[in-house]
């Protein structure tokens, strides 16, 4: 973190039944990472570990959140890790589909 001109970040984590928005003034030049920490999120949410977990910006996964630098205005969002892999999820389905039409023909 380096510079004295403020911005206006917000730091987002939702589980199943909560949700957190946590609105934050941070010095030009925090990155992803460093507003995630500057949020204290892991005093509300026991179990949440930043050097585990994707962050992005806006719903999109930054790869860098460590050195990915922070503009004003932007939401940083911190991920859970999913339960079922989208991809199979949808090859499981199509599966199923594909079983059901072959019983009832």
């Amino acid at each position: 973190m380096s510079g004295d001109r403020l911005l206006a970040v917000e730091v987002a984590y939702a589980l199943p039944t909560q949700q957190w928005v946590i609105a934050l003034q941070v010095p030009e030049g925090t990155t992803l990472f460093e507003a995630a920490v500057l949020s204290r999120l892991m005093e509300k949410a026991p179990g949440l570990d930043l050097e585990s977990v994707s962050l992005g910006v806006f719903g999109k996964v930054e790869k860098s959140p460590k050195t990915r630098v922070l503009k004003d205005g932007e939401r940083v969002e911190i991920f859970r890790p999913l339960i079922n892999d989208p991809k199979e999820a949808r090859k499981a389905r199509a599966a199923k589909v594909k079983e059901t039409r072959q019983d009832n023909a």
